[in-house]
């Protein structure tokens, strides 16, 4: 199947730009995993920087304008669709508790000390005076402060502890499940082909392009590609979007009150309400704790002590339903908008809490930049660019070098020029290396020690834990700039996967992160596949399974296993690039364990043997070398070490003199002494 443009993700964000595409006359495609499961149907439909104080700069400018485009965007989809969106500029209400801070409460000073006009409306419909520039909002958005006596009086029945609040007009809301309906129905009436079902599982990449993207319904092209996949992005390119679950709920407006009792949204802290017809939406939780579902009594506790607090009356109000859902947030909680790593893929993702205001500007953004190379200077604010940083030139002593002859080293430790190599290279996957020591980035105490440790090792490969990368788990956040990657091949790992399905996606993440760290043509994936959390012991099932699909989507898969003569030759006759059998368990430090069965992988092996995981000191290295090993994988044996340069220096010199000592041979050994020196020609008495 080819589309001309292929959105990925059918929320609010990819429907918006799907319809925006196509009226422009583009032929589009929407894949969409689970309609149900998008954040737009989760939310409340606030459109409310105002109230929700958006700080001044791009990102309000682009609120601001998303806001104005509302009543003409609304409107063009209720004529297509003859559906109702529930828009309302209904404006909002930010009810101020005492402990909240003194400003505008009980006294007559605004946040910068400025004079705010205390009012108490002629009419309950119209808050009369202006606020200050000094006030939450600006001239161009206007804000009124409401002292205690006129806030009750606009709005009866808040609780008694409110003592002011603000008045944003031009904020407002829509109906969030309305529209999301209303957006389907539009993207079918106007011709968007929709696929809903699909689950886009990896972008194919070639030379700077996406030249694919496998789904679970097979391979699908397109001369463009549009991410807007909300919290799953990061499943698909390693952005640093996280899901920030939200949990929410709604109670009905009883038949015994006459009329809709709150007139208006109550914007309070960590607390909104907004009536609809014929019942209360309560939210929100922010909770960053995954993708993990459903309602807790604690949220859902929260929720209503803060609304019941904020309007007591609804305590009376009979629970209608409770949801939750996952919002796409970036570590700025700012959008990541335009350009990617590949010229024909564009980003719209990382919305976080503005998804629905943000759905126009971003619509009309996108689709310039796409169709008219016109790209808004607002767009050079959400760049993903943002979220990467220059390596630090204040070491640049920790810049590694590849060649034995010509290594940095630890401070303490003197220069040395190792012998010449006289055996060829170290050749995976086609890629030639001079080094034949890899090292890992886990387990150091610092960023600090695992630089000098990789520079010492003079190693030429290091393995990433994609997952802990993609966690900023500790001792992982920023090591995308801790190394210079121009220089170290990087070989992302499938650490923490338990299955083999796992193991594939964390497989595709971890390529897409080589290319964003420029190593475009990086196919390597080091494949763990380890179910049991004590032995982490591999799973040689599960491994093998994993290795043939990656091996069909053309990765050079470098596989973790345990000392399997049988298993080494299935995952060689496969594809794999190499197989990289343990020595001890891992982390374990125990050594050899496993020499006889390593020693007939070597022998059967027609590709690389890594020996991985256990080798505790140097000598045990130069052991696993003097077998035939072509390679080592060391981490925990360095990273542990009092001194982890000195020993990632310790275990280059072990290896290579291990490598020498293979490539001499061994003495043969005999049952008798032997003497060195000659007993013929020698003085007797």
């Amino acid at each position: 199947m080819t589309s001309e443009i292929v959105i990925i993700g059918g929320g609010v964000i990819g429907l918006a730009i799907a319809i925006e595409l196509k009226l422009r006359g583009t032929h589009v495609t929407v894949f969409c995993r689970d309609f149900q499961a998008a954040a737009t149907h989760a939310a409340a439909g606030m459109l409310a920087p105002d109230a929700e104080n958006i700080p001044n700069g791009a990102m309000r400018s682009l609120c601001w304008r998303s806001r104005a485009l509302y009543p003409d965007w609304t409107r063009k989809l209720e004529e297509l669709t003859g559906l109702n969106t529930g828009y309302r500029p209904c404006g909002i209400l930010a009810p101020v508790f005492e402990e909240e801070g003194d400003e505008g409460v009980g006294g007559d000073e605004g946040a910068g000390g400025e004079k705010l006009i205390l009012s108490s409306p002629s009419s309950p419909s119209s808050p009369s005076s202006p606020s200050s520039p000094s006030s939450p909002s600006s001239p161009s958005s206007p804000a009124y402060w409401l002292n205690k006596e006129a806030i009750h009086q606009y709005q009866p029945g808040l609780g008694a502890e409110v003592v002011g609040g603000w008045w944003y007009p031009e904020d407002a809301q829509v109906d969030n499940k309305a529209l999301a309906q209303v957006l389907w129905t539009a993207a079918e009436s106007v011709g968007v082909e929709l696929k809903d079902g699909i689950t886009v599982e990896a972008f194919l990449q070639q030379q700077g392009q996406v030249v694919g993207v496998q789904t679970n319904a097979g391979i699908i092209r397109a001369a463009h590609y549009v991410l807007a996949s909300g919290a799953w992005s990061n499943e698909l390119l390693p952005l640093p979007v996280r899901p920030r679950k939200g949990q929410m709920l709604s109670v009905r407006i009883p038949e015994f009150v006459p009329e809709l009792p709150l007139k208006r949204i109550l914007f309070g802290q960590d607390i909104y309400i907004v009536p609809r017809r014929d019942r209360l939406v309560i939210g929100a939780t922010s909770e960053d704790v995954g993708f993990i579902p459903g309602n807790t009594p604690e949220g859902i506790q929260k929720l209503l002590q803060a609304a019941i607090r904020l309007y007591p009356q609804l305590k009376h109000y009979p629970i209608q339903e409770f949801w939750w859902g996952f919002r796409p947030a970036a570590p700025d909680e700012l959008p990541i908008l335009g350009t990617s790593h590949c010229q024909n893929l564009t980003l719209a993702t990382g919305h976080y809490r503005n998804g629905i205001l943000l759905a126009p500007v971003t619509a009309a953004l996108i689709a310039d930049f796409i169709l008219s190379q016109k790209s808004d200077p607002l767009l050079a604010d959400f760049h993903y660019s943002r979220f990467q940083s220059k390596p630090s030139i204040s070491t640049p002593m920790l810049t590694h070098s590849a060649n034995f002859s010509n290594g940095h080293h630890p401070p303490t430790s003197s220069h040395h020029s190792p012998l010449p190599t006289p055996h060829s290279p170290l050749i995976i996957a086609g890629k030639t290396f001079q080094s034949r020591l890899m090292t890992g980035t886990g387990k150091y105490r610092s960023i600090e020690e695992m630089q000098q440790s990789v520079a010492a090792s003079d190693c030429q490969i290091v393995t990433v834990a994609v997952r802990r990368v993609q966690t900023k788990a500790p001792g992982h956040e920023g090591l995308a700039e801790a190394l210079d990657w121009t220089k170290i091949w990087m070989l992302p790992n499938t650490a923490g996967c338990q299955t083999a399905e796992e193991a594939i996606r964390v497989a595709r993440l971890g390529r897409e992160m080589a290319k964003l760290l420029g190593q475009e043509d990086n196919n390597f994936v080091k494949l763990e596949v380890i179910p049991d959390l004590k032995y982490l012991l591999p799973d040689p099932i599960g491994t093998l399974q994993a290795a043939e699909q990656l091996v069909k989507e053309g990765f050079a898969v470098l596989p973790y296993i345990n000392a399997d003569p049988i298993l080494a030759k299935r995952l060689e006759d496969v594809g794999c690039a190499t197989v990289m059998p343990l020595a001890s368990p891992i982390g374990s430090g125990q050594g050899l364990k496993t020499t006889a069965n390593i020693q007939i992988i070597i022998e059967n092996a027609g590709v690389p043997v890594v020996v991985d995981a256990g080798i505790g000191s140097p000598s045990e290295a130069a052991q696993a070398m003097e077998l035939g090993a072509d390679a080592l994988l060391i981490n925990s044996a360095i990273a542990l070490s009092p001194n982890p340069a000195a020993m990632a220096h310790a275990m280059n010199l072990a290896t290579v003199a291990g490598r020498l000592a293979y490539l001499a041979g061994r003495m043969p050994i005999k049952d008798y002494a032997s003497p060195s020196s000659p007993l013929t020609g020698t003085i007797t008495s």
